[in-house]
Parts: C-alpha cells; sequence; structure tokens
C-alpha cells in the first residue's frame, strides 16, 4: 500500500478492487483498535503504529517463507542460499578453509557473506546466521551460541622488540608504538587487566579489523592489542608474533553466532551449524 502511494495503485497491483482493499484495511484497523494508514496530499502513508505493524510483519513473512522452504528440506542435506554475517578482520587463512569444508560436506549450499564491524547492530532481518563477539542480543526473537573462546592479548614482532626492547611493566608501554583493535563493545584506549579493570593507553592506530592490525605488528610497526587465536599465519615463521606482557594483560572473549529462533531446529541450519563447530575443532 504505501510503497504504491494510493489504494488504486496497491489495489492494482494486488489484483483486487480499491473497495475490497479498502474493507480489508478497516478491518484490519477496527482488529488492533488504531488507525494503520492516513491520506496526505503526497499519498497513503503509515501511522506511527503501522510502521510497526509493517515492519514486524514483513519480518514475520520473512521467517515464515524461510521456515516452510527449511521444513520442505527435511531428510535432504542442506542446499540453496545460506546468508551469513561475520565481523570484520577474522583471518582469511581460517574463513578459506572453513568454506572449503562447507562447500565440501554440503555442495548444493552457496554462501552469501557480508562483513560489518558489528554485525549484532545491523538489520538481522535477512541473515540465517550472524557471527559475532559482542553479547548475545536481547531480543527473544534470536537464539545465540557460543562456539568458541579467544585469547585478547598484546603481541609484536621479534624484530619490532629487538630494535625498541620488550616492556617489562605497564609504565613501560608508554614508550611504545601501540595499535588497538577496536571491540563494537570496548573502549580501544582501555586495555583489560588479568588481575581486573583497565589500564589508559594512547594507541597510534585503532581500527575494527583485527588483520589489518595484526599485519601491521607482523610489519614491525609496533605492539598491537588484538583478538587471537593463535593459528601461524601461511608462509610466515611461528614466531612472526610473540606474546608482550600475557601476565598483565588480556582476557578471554567469546566468539557467538546467533540465529534466527524460528529457524533454530531446522535441519539446514544445525547442519551446518554442526559443520562449523566440528571444523573449530579440528582447526
Amino acid at each position: 500500500m504505501v510503497e504504491q502511494g494510493s489504494f488504486l495503485a496497491a489495489a492494482d497491483t494486488l489484483a483486487v478492487s480499491r473497495t475490497t482493499l479498502r474493507r480489508r484495511v478497516g478491518a484490519l484497523e477496527a482488529r488492533v483498535g488504531v488507525q494503520l494508514l492516513k491520506s496526505t496530499q503526497a499519498g497513503v502513508v503509515l501511522t506511527e503504529a503501522g510502521r510497526v505493524l509493517a515492519r514486524r510483519g514483513r519480518t514475520l513473512a520473512e521467517e515464515t517463507s524461510a521456515l516452510l522452504a527449511s521444513v520442505r528440506e527435511v531428510g535432504q542435506e542442506p542446499a540453496g542460499v545460506m546468508k551469513l554475517s561475520m565481523p570484520v578482520g577474522l583471518p582469511p587463512h581460517l574463513l578459506t578453509p572453513l568454506f572449503a569444508a562447507l562447500r565440501a560436506t554440503y555442495p548444493r549450499l552457496c554462501i552469501e557473506n557480508r562483513c560489518s564491524n558489528d554485525p549484532l547492530a545491523e538489520s538481522l532481518v535477512d541473515v540465517d546466521i550472524a557471527v559475532h563477539f559482542t553479547a548475545p542480543p536481547s531480543d527473544g526473537k534470536w537464539l545465540s551460541y557460543e562456539i568458541m573462546q579467544i585469547h585478547e592479548r598484546l603481541v609484536a614482532s621479534p624484530e619490532y622488540l629487538g630494535r625498541k626492547g620488550t616492556p617489562g611493566s605497564l609504565d613501560e608501554l608508554a614508550q611504545h608504538e601501540l595499535l588497538a583493535w577496536q571491540a563494537p563493545d570496548t573502549d580501544p584506549r582501555a586495555w583489560p587487566l588479568r588481575k581486573g579493570g583497565t589500564f589508559p593507553v594512547e594507541p597510534t592506530l585503532v581500527s575494527p579489523d583485527i588483520h589489518f592490525v595484526r599485519h601491521c605488528c607482523i610489519a614491525g610497526l609496533g605492539i598491537g592489542f588484538v583478538l587471537d587465536a593463535m593459528l601461524p599465519d601461511p608462509g610466515l615463521p611461528e614466531d612472526a608474533l610473540v606474546p608482550v606482557l600475557p601476565e598483565l594483560i588480556g582476557r578471554e572473549r567469546a566468539v557467538r553466532v546467533t540465529v534466527p529462533e524460528a529457524l533454530a531446529d531446522t535441519p539446514k541450519l544445525k547442519r551446518v551449524l554442526d559443520r562449523i563447530r566440528e571444523f573449530l575443532g579440528e582447526t
């Protein structure tokens, strides 16, 4: 209705008469007890209540469509499109074999992946699986699962430490080039202490891209606070990065996946999640 701008245009699109469409809208307004549409010089527009109903209605329609499609796939291997939202900066040398593992297990499955600084801060209406580092959403429409724990810690290249010296205390960090990962829910200028609390710093680089910060450290540009899965970088020695002050600075952070509650028990989603967990366990 609102997309068409008038009852007549909407009725033509839906292949019903304008009278029938007005009657249906009137019946819906009577049922909910509030006005949903109003006429203006620019055409028919939604009231505030109408906007809420339209937004939630689109979500329900999309969830229902996805649920019915998944139910039809019971007993079959996952197929079709799986839409993922992932945080910026996950290492390609982890994502590439994960994609290969999913394709090898489910060759009829296609992946649509998008990256975001904070996947949960964006609309999840059109997402099957969101991978994130933050707390699970409070909205009951979503279910979250912790799939692994990763270290947040300071790292630097041996070359940088050989050139600038290895800090032996928190105070000595101020003498170094500091690089910081910008997590969605924390201050990159307050690094966590192992014993609790934080330590204030003034980084010369702040970025939500973990991989960028990590490679700046590998290039000898400074000491970086990053989320570190401790996987060796392809083509580099295992000691390309070494920990700095591990007994003083760092913490564990959960990696979670969030899925629509309406789809959580569907075979397609459960099998893909199981394969992801299996892959991470192998890795």
